[in-house]
């Protein structure tokens, strides 16, 4: 198969941050497969700055498609048919003209091994009719394709026009066939763009998607920084290790669309909440057991959902964490898996396997927070 992007050479390696040379990464939707890394979109709030690389705008590939394909198949938590897969998250834009030949060869040597994952794209660029009937053709893998959209104007912050998002999103929605289209309105941030002339705009697009998650904004202080270096209007006071989306704001949204009674296409928090939606399963990072996460979801997804969702096995779990080098017994709650000593690819692994939630201890998450940051949050105790 010929290389589309050319190879780094050795010399080149040694120049690229650490943390982007292993190509896959578990995260909470999957494990990530990120062997071309650049991207010159500029996004200013990018989770590039946070490997060192938010200068490289010229996407380099660490190694061939099928050199990754079988790095990724054969990770120590990869699992067949099990385990969520996405595709150039980390360090590039899947669709970018060159990069998107990676994608669609990747995506069909995937297919190709009859694997039925879910497989993840989240986009902001170009795609085209063309790209469309590619994705058609595959036959095995769940893929689906989130279309990042912010709506933000701002060319300091957004240099990206949000017209190419919605543009590729009504193409994809118009043309799917076996896959489907998620509007990630993605970030939110108050004041910027959630006006009601905002909440407008998403209003009109949620026609044209399977479904939509909202989220918040990784402020990290590597943004920050950047944002101070570039006299630009800092976002947040503070920064944050999760995604900032305050309460206040979360609530205007949800009641806006209550009110304009845009019911069709359902409105989710959790990524993996949507592609469960769309694909007509049980929600694999069982948010079932947080419930206070469900009660924006169709009364179909939470039936699906509770009908799936098993306490796991005590001993079965208290044997694995050991196996995985937990420093004390796991506790088994209604909620979730409370753990100490697992990193986070550990404890995806252990999430995906049982469709359970786990959390480490020494990160608890909040009563009706959503796994997010505390700003515009009142802090509870309830753990």
């Amino acid at each position: 198969m010929k290389q589309f992007i050319d190879i780094v050479s050795i010399d080149q390696l040694k120049e690229i941050n650490q943390s982007l040379k292993s190509i896959v990464e578990y995260r909470k939707s999957g494990l990530s497969l990120n062997h071309i890394v650049g991207c010159p979109l500029d996004c200013s709030y990018c989770v590039r700055h946070l490997f060192g690389n938010f200068e490289q705008r010229v996407p380099k590939a660490l190694c061939s498609d099928e050199m990754a394909v079988r790095s990724l198949i054969n990770h120590i938590y990869f699992q067949k048919d099990i385990t969520p897969i996405q595709l150039f998250n980390r360090a590039t834009d899947p669709m970018l003209p060159k990069v998107k030949k990676h994608t669609h060869n990747v995506l069909h040597l995937l297919d190709n091994l009859g694997l039925k994952n879910n497989v993840i794209l989240i986009t902001r660029w170009k795609v085209t009719e063309d790209d469309c009937k590619r994705f058609n053709e595959l036959k095995n893998i769940k893929l689906t394709i989130f279309i990042t959209y912010s709506g933000i104007e701002d060319e300091k912050i957004e240099p990206v026009n949000s017209k190419i998002a919605s543009d590729s999103l009504i193409m994809l929605f118009k043309n799917s066939v076996n896959y489907k289209v998620i509007l990630y309105w993605r970030p939110i941030i108050p004041g910027l763009n959630d006006t009601d002339e905002d909440l407008l705009k998403i209003k009109n697009l949620t026609m044209h998607a399977h479904a939509v998650v909202f989220s918040g904004l990784f402020y990290r202080d590597e943004i920050s920084d950047y944002y101070k270096r570039n006299n630009l209007p800092e976002l947040y006071q503070k920064t944050m290790r999760r995604k900032i989306l305050p309460e206040y704001s979360e609530k205007k949204i949800l009641n806006f669309f209550r009110s304009h009674n845009s019911d069709s296409t359902p409105f989710f928090r959790k990524t993996s909440c949507g592609i469960s939606f769309v694909h007509k399963k049980a929600d694999y990072n069982g948010h079932f057991g947080i419930n206070e996460i469900c009660d924006i979801c169709p009364k179909m997804q939470v039936l699906r959902c509770q009908q799936k969702w098993r306490k796991p096995d005590n001993d079965t779990i208290l044997n694995m964490c050991k196996d995985l080098g937990a420093t004390s017994p796991p506790i088994i709650t209604d909620k979730a898996i409370i753990v100490q000593g697992l990193d986070e690819q550990k404890r995806y692994f252990l999430q995906h396997t049982f469709e359970y939630q786990v959390h480490d201890i020494d990160k608890p998450h909040f009563y009706k927070r959503h796994g997010r940051a505390e700003t515009g949050w009142i802090t509870s105790d309830e753990k």
